[in-house]
């Protein structure tokens, strides 16, 4: 498929001030490419972790409770072989009780506490039958090997041993999500409070 360039000129005329040849211009260029391959990304169980209620007793007074580990499947199915990665967002951006670069909130209690953190990490990567390993890049163009998702770098997939994104076609991976509410005594536990994480996982193509 062709890539097709917009491209827009803008021009002023002073044609009054300035002699012709002196007339300023401005040029914008727009690219992109079309892939031709989609990978729709599904997670299993709908994507939710319900912890249900936990008692505020049970909650570590002066530094975060950790609470019970549990994992989904990601699964990434293309068309076709194609070179991608995953860009999260965090939907509770600035509700991390936790260092906000490497983990996404739990929302914010009514006096703006902040409730808690998720670490999202990736085990078991396998793509097309072949044991991948991931790897994080805030620009596309260095990559390191990390499990570790975060909303500040895209996180690709490798070769063993390799730092360069492979194309994948069908993909599965282990999503370990570890949850952690902040310390009791930095929340308001007179009533009862809700807390949730919620992250988007976007196919970025490259």
């Amino acid at each position: 498929m062709k890539t097709r360039l917009i491209r827009l000129v803008a021009c002023a005329w002073l044609a009054l001030m300035l002699p012709a040849q002196a007339a300023s211009t401005v040029e914008l260029n727009v690219s992109g490419r079309i892939t031709p391959s989609a990978c729709p990304p599904s997670l299993s169980k709908g994507g939710v972790y319900d912890l249900g209620k936990i008692a505020a007793k049970d909650l570590n007074i002066d530094r975060p409770t950790q609470l019970p580990t549990s994992s989904l499947q990601l699964a990434i199915n293309c068309e076709a072989r194609t070179l991608l990665a995953l860009q999260p967002r965090d939907n509770r951006l600035g509700s991390s009780y936790h260092d906000s670069s490497t983990t996404f909130g739990l929302g914010l209690a009514g006096n703006s506490a902040k409730l808690g953190y998720l670490l999202l990490t990736l085990d078991a990567v396998f793509a097309d039958g072949v044991e991948m390993i991931s790897i994080g890049s805030t620009h596309s163009a260095s990559w390191s090997p990390t499990r570790i998702l975060s909303h500040h770098f895209l996180t690709a997939f490798a070769q063993d041993n390799s730092v360069t994104p492979a194309p994948v076609q069908q993909l599965t991976a282990q999503l370990q999500i570890a949850p952690a509410l902040a310390p009791a005594n930095t929340l308001p536990l007179s009533e009862e409070v809700p807390f949730e994480g919620s992250v988007t996982l976007t196919i970025k193509y490259l």
